[in-house]
């Protein structure tokens, strides 16, 4: 096989980084997106949220600026905007970016569908550079895969699967309380823009999505086929509430090609927030390490957090410099993610097929095409 060293885990740099507005000051600022920053070495001009205090407490812990108001925010000349807000926020605060912004959307891309197609049309109407933070697929171990895919080594994928079974610790995230969508719309969305990353846009989806009893949340579980058609396989299967201890727990995703294959530890995901070590491993048909192993680990430069951060930042701010030629998750390109969790929800919305109950109910014959 050849070196997995080799494969690429990071996003180039800009070359002369633009100072950075944050908005908000949610969890996931302190927890990557600021982290993330520092790591890069990219100038934060300030951040500014609604709720004085928590900025200023989290402008002090980081010796920021913290504005006092959204129009000082937003005043600061060649920003890139970094929108780190609820998805129902989104809509209130992109008219007031001065227009040709540069501008970081936290996922998800609105509350559904509809707040996607208009996010869509204001951001073109305003010419706005905006990209949404479906950073996963900028992740270390993301980015290996993508590029073992690139070059040939699992050939063409025609399985994946997402397997969680572990706990969440929802009160961390305390905007969630009162959604109707939950699961699917800021958790697993990632792993939906993940897959159209690597696989395409589907061309339907069979899904259910439920809460559990341990929560008033509206879901935190979810099953899920993607239709690719063909041999194409793709399936997930998301549980929040297996609170039964390390043993059986997981987090991963595997990538299996007519070649090849890779499977990935989502060690962020256990313990979260402090996590364990993400992990990639791949192996190709007929190759063995000099050990006669299988399988070989890739290192791992970075993890996800905050790693993947520091990519859909490098990668708008080299687009917006003309560094960079495609805008990998620009609004336009989201806009498919978001299509695909509708489609999600909605299916889950279905009756499901009912199961017959007396050979006098049965189907005379199963249909053909099966």
């Amino acid at each position: 096989m050849d070196d997995p060293n080799e494969l690429r885990q990071a996003w180039p740099r800009p070359s002369a980084p633009r100072p950075i507005v944050i908005v908000g000051a949610g969890g996931i600022v302190g927890d990557a997106h600021l982290p993330a920053y520092r790591k890069a070495g990219f100038p934060v001009a300030g951040i500014y949220d609604i709720d004085a205090g928590r900025a200023g407490k989290l402008a002090s812990e980081w010796r920021l600026t913290r504005f006092a108001s959204l129009d000082e925010a937003l005043a600061v000349p060649g920003a890139v905007f970094d929108l780190a807000l609820p998805p129902a926020a989104h809509l209130q605060v992109l008219p007031h970016l001065p227009e040709g912004s540069a501008v970081l959307l936290q996922k998800p891309m609105g509350r559904d569908l509809d707040e996607a197609t208009a996010i869509l049309k204001l951001c073109r109407e305003r010419r706005l550079k905006a990209a949404v933070n479906f950073q996963l697929r900028f992740s270390p171990m993301m980015l290996a895969v993508a590029d073992a895919l690139q070059r040939g080594w699992l050939g063409r994928l025609v399985d994946v699967e997402v397997h969680l079974n572990l706990v969440t610790p929802w009160h961390l995230f305390p905007f969630l309380k009162g959604m109707p969508r939950v699961e699917i719309a800021v958790h697993s969305i990632h792993y939906l823009d993940t897959i159209r990353a690597m696989l395409g846009n589907p061309s339907g989806v069979h899904a259910r999505t439920l809460g559990h009893p341990s929560t008033d949340l509206a879901q935190t579980r979810t099953s899920a086929i993607i239709d690719y058609g063909g041999d194409a396989r793709c399936t997930l299967s998301i549980n929040h509430n297996h609170d039964f201890g390390r043993k059986f727990q997981d987090a991963s995703f595997r990538f299996e090609g007519t070649e090849g294959a890779a499977m990935v530890k989502l060690g962020l995901l256990l313990n979260y927030p402090e996590g364990e070590p993400d992990e990639v491993w791949v192996t190709r048909r007929g190759e063995r390490g000099p050990e006669g192993e299988h399988w070989w680990q890739v290192p791992l430069a970075g993890r996800w957090f905050p790693d993947a951060f520091i990519g859909t930042m490098s990668n708008l701010q080299r687009f917006a410099a003309g560094e960079d030629d495609a805008l990998v998750t620009s609004v336009e390109d989201a806009w498919h993610t978001m299509a695909l969790a509708e489609a999600c929800f909605r299916s889950s919305a279905l009756p499901a097929m009912p199961v017959p109950t007396s050979p006098d109910s049965a189907p005379s014959r199963i249909p053909s095409e099966i």
